[in-house]
């Protein structure tokens, strides 16, 4: 805390606790004796939340700094250093000079929500992509072909494939038409789609069998990892994309 002529009041570090809070907001009231008082935050959000909140409820005068402002405007005061009490000084300095501040209200309900709901968008779609990356990376090691057949950022009929099999090998077991039954029965879209993306996997098959005789390396331990299933209250539906977007190994028999 300074005072008009740039002197500092009052300077302790308080823990971002309600009472503590409080407290400090009582002993800034009590030192200017009610008269007005500004104050200043580099935050406008998350760590600073519940002071905003505070400031806003007790109806005092709030601006915010973005923290690059404060990081160039550090430059023009004295120390080299760089302290918790010398960007309070910086802050705190700046809201006294500055006149272009705007003032920061509080944050609705609605707001907040919505902030929540699209951090967490990004979160899964963040999560979907390293999966989906992780997935294609799998598959390259030993089977490139059906990696050059399918998409699967896209397909939701890959991934259903790959819950169940992920080798020449086993594409070779079971077939074009069985595999073409499975799908359907995996409540792939239609009978056509499932015809198509069990062509393109024997498809794929064959172009590996046939362009080279090469053992691909980790092609076991590839094929040890799946797609994960769908899990709770969808499960029942049937896989859905977005839902198999990760690999993991496959459960083991519990032992005695």
């Amino acid at each position: 805390m300074i005072d008009k002529d740039a002197t500092i009041v009052l300077s302790r570090r308080v823990p971002n606790s309600e009472a503590e809070l409080l407290e400090l907001l009582g002993d800034v009231l009590d030192l200017t004796h009610d008269a007005p008082v500004t104050w200043a935050v580099n935050l406008n959000a998350d760590g600073a939340a519940l002071w905003i909140t505070l400031l806003v409820n007790h109806e005092q005068k709030l601006f915010y700094l973005p923290g690059r402002s404060i990081h160039y405007a550090s430059g023009s005061y004295r120390g080299s250093g760089k302290t918790d009490a010398k960007d309070a000084f910086v802050i705190a300095d700046q809201a006294r000079m500055r006149r272009d501040l705007q003032p920061l209200q509080g944050t609705s309900e609605l707001a907040v929500d919505l902030k929540i709901l699209t951090a967490r968008r990004m979160d899964l779609a963040v999560d979907r992509t390293r999966a989906i990356n992780r997935l294609r990376a799998q598959i390259l090691e030993y089977f490139p072909a059906l990696e050059q057949a399918f998409d699967p950022s896209t397909s939701t009929t890959a991934l259903i494939l790959l819950t169940k099999y992920q080798t020449p090998a086993d594409l070779r077991r079971i077939g074009r038409a069985r595999l073409a039954t499975w799908l359907k029965n995996q409540r792939v879209r239609t009978i056509h789609v499932a015809r198509n993306s069990a062509d393109a996997a024997v498809t794929a098959d064959s172009a590996e069998s046939h362009a080279s005789a090469v053992h691909f390396p980790g092609a076991r331990s590839g094929s040890a990892l799946r797609a994960l299933p769908p899990s709770g209250p969808q499960a029942d539906r049937g896989p859905r994309q977005g839902e198999n977007v990760g690999i993991a190994p496959p459960a083991r028999p519990a032992t005695s």
